[in-house]
């Protein structure tokens, strides 16, 4: 598994830092068999987007915890506690023996329990921008393990760039960057929680191809043809909405393919280019105002670490 090298040492204990959580979508997810400990096997194909939450630290006496942002509500009646941002910070500083004397910032965009990795997500730009935070240059394994010890996505999402995942995400191995290409996400507006659409799974495992790397939106679309989610089928039983929001998408005359991202409910429409893509959103929020729709950029490289101001963003 391949991680980012360990950040450089913060210039001054004073400053604040912030990162991007990126939108992680399944581009194929096929399920190879349910484990004894009742989690799944996987074998999935991983990208990123420029859609993405924002993760914020600052200097404070004492730890707290705030979330803005236009998906702020959907965060607001859980106990902060039980957050993955919560609970990266605080176990990363049990393992470097120091208190968590943070304000640490959330800015939520992202729809909650919506298959995009919001909150794995979430909790990886959180170890990432701490590790700059405090200085801290942990071993690779120590890292993969904190992260897992977290989430099932978040050592994916802690590698930031697309990826084959195997296991129950675990096994994490970095692919070329993926061609050219954006995707329009749509999430009816529906939480969906991941327990619920596995325990639908129908328990057939199909045979799959190794992956190649395509050299095109096209190719990339053609190999993606072969392979498929197989959760699709559970989800949409669970919300039919998910099945209206594929055929608005498949009826997009640009659309090379469209498909559900992870245990839904958002979906993608993948397309040669994102002028296309943002045109395309634009109609179908246009006609379906309730839907959460967005034009996205496939990204080649996670993203960075930087010096931010000492208020967080807000939009």
């Amino acid at each position: 598994m391949a991680y980012p090298p360990p950040p450089a040492r913060p210039a001054s204990p004073r400053q604040a830092f912030e990162t991007e959580a990126p939108a992680k979508v399944n581009l194929f997810l096929h399920v190879r068999g349910r484990r004894p400990d009742g989690y799944h096997d996987l074998e999935s194909l991983i990208g990123f987007v420029d859609v993405a939450d924002t993760v914020h630290v600052a200097p404070a006496p004492e730890f707290r915890f705030i979330v803005q942002g236009p998906m702020a509500a959907a965060l607001s009646l859980g106990d902060d506690e039980d957050n993955l941002c919560v609970r990266a910070a605080r176990a990363l500083a049990a393992r470097l023996g120091r208190a968590p004397d943070l304000a640490l910032t959330l800015v939520k965009r992202l729809p909650v329990a919506s298959g995009i990795g919001g909150g794995s997500a979430d909790a990886a730009a959180t170890i990432k921008v701490l590790c700059r935070f405090w200085g801290a240059e942990l071993p690779q394994a120590e890292t993969a393990a904190l992260a897992l010890s977290l989430g099932a996505d978040v050592p994916v999402c802690l590698v930031g760039a697309a990826a084959e995942i195997f296991g129950v995400g675990d096994d994490v191995r970095p692919v070329p960057p993926l061609p050219g290409g954006a995707l329009v996400l749509v999430n009816p507006g529906v939480e969906l929680p991941t327990g619920r659409v596995f325990r639908g799974w129908n328990g057939v495992r199909q045979e799959t191809l190794p992956w190649v790397p395509p050299p095109s939106a096209a190719a990339l679309a053609a190999s993606l043809m072969k392979r498929r989610n197989d959760l699709t089928e559970p989800a949409v039983a669970l919300v039919p909405e998910i099945a209206e929001v594929l055929a608005a998408l498949s009826a997009r005359p640009d659309c090379l393919l469209a498909r559900m991202s992870g245990s839904g409910a958002t979906c993608f429409g993948l397309f040669e280019d994102f002028a296309v893509a943002d045109a395309a959103a634009e109609i179908m929020q246009a006609t379906h105002p309730t839907w959460w729709v967005r034009a996205a950029r496939l990204l080649a490289d996670p993203p960075p670490v930087r010096l931010a101001g000492a208020e967080a963003p807000t939009a």
